[in-house]
């Protein structure tokens, strides 16, 4: 019988910490604000959305004559050693845009194996197309094509890595 009672004991136990824990999870998840009582939701994750800190901010940004990349290559590309990689960005905006090739952070210079290409498509339109060729391992990396004038910049990212070909 005292055995019964223990196991009583444990079932009551049981059910008062599950309400005294389950109210301070509620309290836990409720949040005050101005006398209103507003739920959290912890099941997912929110999209963040980056607010301009100053009108001056807003004024830069969202130009409307800014840079703007409006055609970009694939982000990320695997690649052939010794095969050529290719990646392109098309800007707009007023004055033309002048395009930036970067590689891990530092710009690239055109030389024996990278070469440049670059067209005005309109007045306010530039297209630029960069080549690697012949590619090495070193080649593999994170690369970024920037569009700037007098009133913006932009950016866009691509990803490499070669692959090796056993024939």
């Amino acid at each position: 019988m005292p055995r019964g009672i223990c196991n009583l004991h444990r079932i009551v136990l049981l059910c008062l910490c599950f309400l005294i824990f389950g109210d301070l999870i509620y309290i836990a998840a409720q949040r005050s604000t101005a006398g209103k009582t507003e739920r959290r939701n912890y099941t997912g994750k929110k999209p963040v959305v980056i607010q301009h800190r100053s009108q001056d901010a807003v004024n830069y940004y969202d130009h409307e004559n800014g840079a703007k990349i409006i055609k970009s290559s694939h982000f990320e590309l695997d690649y052939t050693l010794g095969r050529k990689i290719t990646f392109f960005c098309m800007a707009q905006g007023n004055p033309r845009p002048t395009i930036t090739w970067f590689k891990d952070g530092a710009e690239l210079y055109q030389h024996r194996f990278f070469q440049v290409h670059e067209s005005h498509i309109e007045a306010n339109i530039v297209k630029s197309k960069m080549e690697i060729d012949p590619t090495t391992q070193m080649d593999a990396g994170f690369y970024e094509c920037q569009a700037d004038n007098i009133y913006a910049i932009d950016r866009r990212g691509f990803r490499t890595d070669y692959v090796m070909v056993n024939f």
